[in-house]
């Protein structure tokens, strides 16, 4: 569990009190530090030989729903923990809650809320027992505690679950929980690394209830990671990464604006028009149903296409200008889940404290 007694990562300097946040600015950011918000200024960070993290700048105003929005190994995770005073970064300055992670992580712990990717509650205790435990770790007093407890159960439904175990719940059951316990506390700042990976389109969608419930309820700033595109158009702000580097980031309206693409959608009738169409085009993509994705670059290409290919195709679907279109635009790639590549099995054994073999 994240705890703001932690220690930082060994070689950490003693740490300074909590101090009232306020406004400064970063070494060489025009961006100003603000309470409630993120400032992150050229953040590097290897694992060995891999690049994981390549000059990553962001800022997140206060009460702000961000999402960083890329594939699995794009290094949303090591940002994440980096933001969480859970991992050094190699360069670079991070100021969260007007506090810097390193100097003062400390302070900027107790600011924060951290849902993990993988789980993170202890199984062998019950509902309530994990969401007690947290806010005695946090110095809670014992009647807030108790009331924050069923507060939040009773946001995310679990109020008759709280004496159950944790380990008979079930995997949408136990994400809730971890959303519940991580506002125990007086949280400014939460941060949610995939909330809804693995759970039914159902759990998914009642997640994302929540977080908008919690923006009505509380002054909080939410910053979201994920690689489903459909959830991140109702965001106030969305960063695309991709291997380590920040491609671009702005509302969703300005990014399909800027970079979104008209789309041909194809289902080939054989392999061997399948060939010859991503020989044709170049700029093609296979999405997770094996449909052929095509960029429209210009009237009469959709004419020309079947021209040529109609009597060879079993389905076609024409998309407007979508943030999946933005993302093909900026990385030549559809973003889908896929198995760990190399480099990202890399990162998952580093991140757990695995030496790098060379």
């Amino acid at each position: 569990m994240l705890s703001p007694q932690s220690r930082f990562p060994s070689g950490e300097e003693e740490l300074r009190p909590r101090g009232a946040g306020g406004r400064h600015h970063l070494p060489g950011s025009r961006q100003p530090a603000v309470k409630g918000g993120i400032v992150a200024c050229d953040v590097g960070k290897r694992f060995g030989r891999t690049l994981a993290l390549d000059k990553v700048s962001l800022t997140v105003q206060p009460g702000q729903l961000f999402a960083l929005l890329g594939p699995n190994g794009a290094g949303k995770t090591t940002l994440v923990r980096i933001l969480t005073t859970l991992l050094r970064a190699d360069s670079g300055t991070v100021l969260v809650d007007g506090k810097d992670v390193v100097k003062q992580a400390q302070a900027a712990r107790a600011s924060i809320g951290v849902v993990f990717q993988e789980p993170s509650l202890d199984d062998r205790l019950t509902v309530g027992e994990n969401l007690d435990f947290h806010g005695r770790v946090y110095g809670v007093p014992g009647p807030l505690r108790r009331k924050r407890i069923h507060q939040m159960l009773d946001l995310v439904e679990l109020t008759d679950q709280h004496d159950r175990l944790v380990r008979t719940l079930s995997s949408g059951m136990k994400r809730r929980v971890e959303i519940a316990r991580a506002l125990i506390h007086d949280t400014a700042i939460l941060f949610m690394d995939e909330p809804t990976v693995g759970l039914d389109v159902q759990s998914r969608a009642r997640i994302w209830d929540y977080i908008a419930r919690l923006r009505d309820e509380r002054d909080l700033t939410v910053v979201v990671t994920t690689h489903y595109i459909e959830e991140v158009a109702g965001c106030d702000r969305v960063c695309i990464i991709d291997q380590g580097k920040v491609l671009a980031a702005d509302t969703p309206a300005a990014l399909r604006r800027r970079y979104g693409q008209v789309l041909l959608r194809v289902t080939p009738r054989d392999e061997e028009t399948r060939a010859q169409i991503l020989a044709l085009v170049p700029d093609a993509a296979l999405d997770s149903q094996g449909s052929i994705i095509l960029p429209v670059p210009e009237e009469g290409f959709v004419d020309r296409f079947l021209a040529r290919f109609g009597p060879h195709i079993i389905t076609m679907h024409l998309d407007e200008a979508t943030l999946e279109s933005v993302f093909l635009s900026l990385t030549g790639r559809e973003i889908r889940e896929r198995a760990p590549s190399p480099r990202e099995r890399t990162y998952a054994f580093a991140q757990q404290g695995g030496e790098h073999t060379r």
